[in-house]
């Protein structure tokens, strides 16, 4: 776990430091922010598509096979990108084509790393494991968008993407050599692990034959209420209330008339809040889409007081538990979305998910964006506050409302209580 977790810090590193230059590299070339913003949904297309049928993938097949292939492919069209800006051959078209290739291969290699990642410990450690992953992802973000800079001015932009690719090799060389925990769950694709609890009923609910279809994956989300209500939960918050490199720019910049170095230290404070976050989750052992419900709301009160801050100060000390909540709450929500699905499922779950996500990902913008256009930044935080409150405290209420009161029968008590327990048969 220890090596797996190094090698995501510095895939991650890489992966940031690459999307950094991509953006400034698009606009080198076109000089169009709009390009820009295309360039990241091309890339982030291929999910709301294909995502069923890369968990699907993940389910079928062997999971570390899978993840090294799925890495070693991105650092190689990472390497042709870096050839391609070093000889001076990269234009737009090529570089779309190059970034709808890596949507693509991530809608296999998303859900692959995450369970991998989930095999190497013990059951009960997964939470755990999901928190440290947390923690690990944040770190390589902070790290990877400060070296994007350095790397740039000092070896230009082609090494930025050189480096990334040397980053996914390294996971690619880490992942023959990890090997899973002898109480991990496996997917349909491996065995149980050695001295495992594989061949146990409660360990392993599919049969020997497991249906590895995509379409039982999207009908086993459909009809667990637990995960609709989680992405619903999710969903509103991503839409209404996470968008914070948005609103807090706006908001920054706007009211509180600071600049980009004003809104530096806020995304400063929020990177340091999901690194918290992540600590504080990975001590979660039992999370359930009720406390992911309560965290989001917990959040979205924080983001209504944010709007109101008079000052830049005020602003900072609301941001640290804003992003504490929302880092603990991402935590508790992957946990349950990776663990409750059985073993030969999940994979197909993430894919459902990953097309989910990729909706309110595409859609979440520019509905806010309307949003502060009619209300003004500090109108669209409240407005997106109160939306979120009011979706989840509505959502808790027509649950309690669909659970049945338990019935009492009290007829025959004493009756019933003078009879022996077990009776002679005749």
């Amino acid at each position: 776990m220890r090596w797996w977790s190094l090698a995501n810090f510095v895939s991650n590193a890489g992966t940031w430091m690459q999307l950094t230059v991509q953006n400034l590299l698009v606009l080198q070339i076109t000089g169009s922010a709009a390009a820009t913003g295309l360039s990241i949904s091309v890339q982030a297309a291929p999910a709301l598509l294909m995502s069923l049928a890369g968990g699907a993938a993940v389910d079928r097949w062997p999971r570390k096979v899978t993840a090294a292939v799925s890495q070693a492919l991105l650092g190689a069209v990472a390497f042709v990108t870096a050839a391609l800006v070093a000889v001076g051959r990269l234009d737009l078209t090529v570089l779309m084509v190059l970034a709808a290739v890596t949507g693509v291969i991530a809608t296999v290699d998303g859900p692959a790393c995450a369970l991998l990642g989930n095999d190497l410990v013990r059951k009960e450690d997964v939470p755990s494991a999901i928190g440290v992953g947390s923690l690990v992802s944040n770190a390589g973000r902070l790290a990877g968008t400060a070296l994007a800079g350095v790397t740039v001015g000092f070896l230009g932009t082609a090494a930025a993407y050189a480096a990334n690719g040397v980053s996914f090799l390294f996971v690619a060389a880490v992942i023959p050599f990890l090997r899973p925990a002898c109480k991990a769950v496996r997917g349909a694709g491996e065995a149980s692990a050695p001295g495992g609890d594989g061949a146990r009923g409660e360990e392993s609910p599919h049969p020997a034959e497991p249906d590895l279809t995509v379409r039982q994956g999207l009908v086993f989300f459909l009809r667990r209420p637990r995960l609709v209500a989680l992405a619903g939960i999710t969903g509103i918050s991503a839409v209404f209330g996470r968008n914070y490199g948005l609103t807090l720019a706006v908001l920054v910049t706007g009211p509180l008339a600071g600049g980009a170095g004003a809104f530096g230290t806020v995304s400063t404070v929020l990177a340091v809040g999901g690194i918290v976050g992540a600590v504080l989750g990975a001590r979660l052992r039992s999370p359930s889409v009720r406390l992911v419900g309560t965290l989001a709301a917990a959040g979205a009160l924080l983001q209504m007081v944010a709007a109101l801050s008079p000052s830049l100060a005020v602003l900072l000390v609301v941001v640290l538990p804003m992003a504490v909540v929302e880092s603990v709450s991402d935590t508790a929500g992957t946990t349950v979305l990776q663990t409750d699905p059985p073993a030969h499922l999940r994979g197909r779950v993430l894919g459902v998910w990953g097309s989910i996500r990729t909706v309110w990902g595409l859609a979440g913008p520019p509905a806010l964006g309307l949003l502060m256009e009619l209300a003004g930044a500090r109108g669209a935080l409240v407005a997106g506050g109160l939306i979120i409150v009011a979706s989840i405290g509505a959502g808790h209420a027509l649950r309690r409302r669909g659970t049945a009161a338990p019935v009492i029968l009290r007829t025959g008590e004493r009756a019933a209580a003078e009879r022996p327990v077990l009776g002679t048969a005749a």
